[in-house]
C-alpha cells in the first residue's frame, strides 16, 4: 500500500472513531459567557465538544456508554436527560441556567469549579425519572392550571412573546375539574391542578414538594394552589427570585404508579411540554441513565 493510500485509510479510521467523552455546551444558558465557555473547553480538553442542538444526532458520535457532560440551564439539561433516559451513559451536570431545579434537587454544587470536579470524578448513580403516558419528565407532570402556568413562565423567561400570548390565554381559561385516582393512591375530588413531582421545585423555582430524583417514587400534591390567583401569584414570586411560602402546597403523597381520569378532559404537561390531555398514567422509574454525583 502506497503512502497516499495509507494516509487515506488512516483518515477514514479516525473519522469513524467514536468518542468516549462528550461535552455539550448551551450558549443560551443564563450564566454562560465566553470566559466560562473557554474555561469549560480547557477543563474538558479530552472531550469531544459540541454545541447543544435539539435536532443533533450526537449519539452517532459517541460510544454506547460514553461519559456525557452537559453545560446549560434546566431546558438543556432536562432535554438531554429525557433523550438519554433509556441509555447507559453517565451524565455530568454543569448547571448554568436561571433556576437549576434538577441540580438543586440532587444537591449538586452550584459553584462551577466544584461542579467541574464532580463531572470529572463523581460517582455515577441511577436516578428516578417520571413518565406520563410514555413521555419522560424530569421535574414534574402537571395537570391543569399549574401546567399552564409553568409553560407561561418558560415563555416569559425566554421572552417568546408570540407563545406568551397563547399561554396566557390558556392560564385565564383554566377551570376547576373533577378527578379520580387509581393505582397506588385511590381517591377523587375537585382541583385547579394536580402535580406529580420528581424535584422539590419546578418551572420558575416554584416549590411543590420535598422530592428528589434519588428517591424511588414521585410525590403527588392535591392542589399545589387552590385558585388561579394563588398559582399565578406563586409563579410571579418565584420568577422574581423572592422567597415563597409553603402555604399553597397541600399534603403530598408518595407513589410509583397512578392512573388519573378527569371531567372534563384537561391538558397534561411533562415538565413544560404539552403532551396531550387526560386520562393519564404516571409512573416512577429507575432510569438507565446515571448522573455523576459527589463521592
Amino acid at each position: 500500500m502506497g503512502a497516499v493510500a495509507r494516509q487515506l485509510a488512516l483518515s477514514a479510521k479516525e473519522t469513524t472513531t467514536k468518542a468516549s467523552r462528550l461535552l455539550v455546551i448551551s450558549r443560551r444558558a443564563g450564566s454562560m459567557t465566553p470566559e466560562i465557555e473557554a474555561k469549560l473547553r480547557s477543563a474538558f480538553a479530552d472531550h469531544l465538544v459540541i454545541d447543544f442542538d435539539p435536532d443533533s444526532d450526537f449519539e452517532k458520535l459517541i460510544t454506547p456508554q460514553a461519559r456525557i457532560v452537559v453545560a446549560g440551564g434546566d431546558g438543556t439539561v432536562e432535554f438531554m436527560l429525557r433523550k438519554l433516559a433509556d441509555t447507559k451513559h453517565p451524565v455530568g451536570v454543569l448547571s448554568l441556567g436561571t433556576f437549576n431545579n434538577f441540580a438543586r434537587a440532587l444537591g449538586l454544587p452550584d459553584k462551577l469549579d466544584q461542579a467541574i470536579v464532580v463531572a470529572k470524578t463523581g460517582h455515577a448513580r441511577a436516578i428516578t425519572l417520571g413518565r406520563v403516558n410514555g413521555r419522560v419528565f424530569v421535574e414534574a407532570c402537571a395537570i391543569g392550571l399549574f401546567g399552564e402556568t409553568i409553560a407561561l413562565g418558560d415563555s416569559a423567561k425566554d421572552m417568546e412573546f408570540g407563545a406568551l400570548v397563547g399561554k396566557l390565554k390558556d392560564v385565564m381559561a383554566a377551570k376547576r375539574f373533577h378527578y379520580e385516582l387509581s393505582g397506588d393512591i385511590r381517591g377523587n375530588g375537585t382541583a385547579m391542578s394536580l402535580v406529580f413531582s420528581n424535584t422539590s421545585s419546578i418551572g420558575t423555582q416554584m416549590r411543590v414538594s420535598d422530592s428528589t430524583p434519588t428517591d424511588p417514587y414521585l410525590e403527588f400534591s392535591v392542589h399545589a394552589g387552590r385558585s388561579r390567583t394563588d398559582i399565578v401569584g406563586r409563579a410571579i414570586i418565584s420568577a422574581l427570585h423572592r422567597q415563597e411560602s409553603d402555604e399553597g402546597i397541600d399534603q403530598v403523597f408518595k407513589f410509583q404508579r397512578l392512573e388519573v381520569k378527569t371531567r372534563p378532559r384537561v391538558r397534561v404537561y411533562a415538565d413544560n411540554l404539552l403532551v396531550g390531555r387526560t386520562p393519564a398514567t404516571i409512573t416512577s422509574e429507575l432510569s438507565a441513565v446515571k448522573v455523576l454525583m459527589p463521592k
